[in-house]
């Protein structure tokens, strides 16, 4: 199980590679996503807090990343942090996500990216419930809910 020693080293030392990865121009990700989806996958945006669609939603399968469709969340791991943010307890794979210290606005941070094709989806928080303890506050114009049984790729 992932725990924040592990965020913290791979933060600093490195994700594990990802099973292939999905690299495009500016161009074709600002014909491909939405302006708040660009906004905050590849501008590294926040969506103001419980506008995301997926804030309160609780319908059963995998959330994917809105950029490249990896399979990063299960519905299963989701939980009601209060955060106006959608939170998960885990990814679905060790190399689906990767961690960046993040030093904006002030403070540090851990932020979370699509380790398949760089698209910011949130930040990784120690003061998740347990097993894991960890708190992935996800922004859900950075994913989209696919079918449970959707291919986990990394």
């Amino acid at each position: 199980m992932l725990t924040w020693a592990d965020v913290i080293r791979e933060a600093n030392n490195g994700t594990p590679a990802p099973d292939h990865r999905v690299e495009k121009t500016d161009a074709e990700w600002r014909q491909q996503l939405t302006d708040e989806q660009y906004y905050v996958t590849r501008q590294h945006g926040t969506e103001r807090p419980g506008t995301g669609e997926y804030c309160e939603a609780h319908d059963p399968g995998l959330y994917a990343c809105v950029c490249c469709g990896t399979p990063a969340y299960d519905s299963r791991t989701k939980f009601e942090s209060g955060t106006g943010w959608p939170s998960f307890t885990e990814p679905v794979k060790d190399n689906v996500v990767k961690y960046k210290k993040d030093s904006s606005f002030g403070m540090v941070r851990v932020e979370v990216l699509c380790n398949v094709c760089d698209a910011h989806q949130g930040h990784v928080f120690p003061d998740g419930p347990r097993p894991s303890g960890l708190r992935f506050c996800i922004n859900s114009a950075s994913l989209k809910l696919v079918a449970e049984d959707a291919k986990v790729q990394g």
